[in-house]
């Protein structure tokens, strides 16, 4: 098995750049579909928790935008072959108000790459 094909590396980071711009415009239809469309889907959050397409996407459409100012920082993508790969990242605001934690498994699907489980904390 190839571990971290760069072309790989290169599509998923695509992927994840466009799923972050999505998250801090507030844009809930494209994170929605950044998500896998099934029942099996799974995201814990800070102080939630969505199993299923439907349930993180009434839970995505009734939240706001992350505050302003998040930055990224060691943010790591693995690569499985060609069809799977986990995202790491560390994130903060301007405030300080802690760091958060969060991890994405990526399938690569017959409609492209999807978020097939999705795990958020803060420290």
């Amino acid at each position: 098995m190839d571990i971290d094909r760069p072309d790989v590396v290169a599509e998923v980071a695509a992927a994840f750049g466009d799923y972050e711009k999505a998250l801090v415009a507030g844009d809930a239809a494209a994170l929605a579909g950044w998500f896998w469309d099934s029942p099996a889907v799974t995201r814990f959050g800070v102080a939630d928790r969505q199993t299923g397409a439907a349930a993180l996407h009434a839970w995505r459409s009734a939240q706001p935008a992350v505050p302003a100012g998040r930055r990224l920082y060691d943010t790591r993508i693995c690569t499985f072959g060609s069809d799977l790969a986990t995202v790491t990242t560390l994130f903060g605001y301007p405030d300080g108000s802690g760091e958060g934690r969060q991890s994405q498994t990526w399938v690569r699907l017959a409609e492209g790459w999807r978020i097939v489980h999705a795990h958020v904390s803060v420290v």
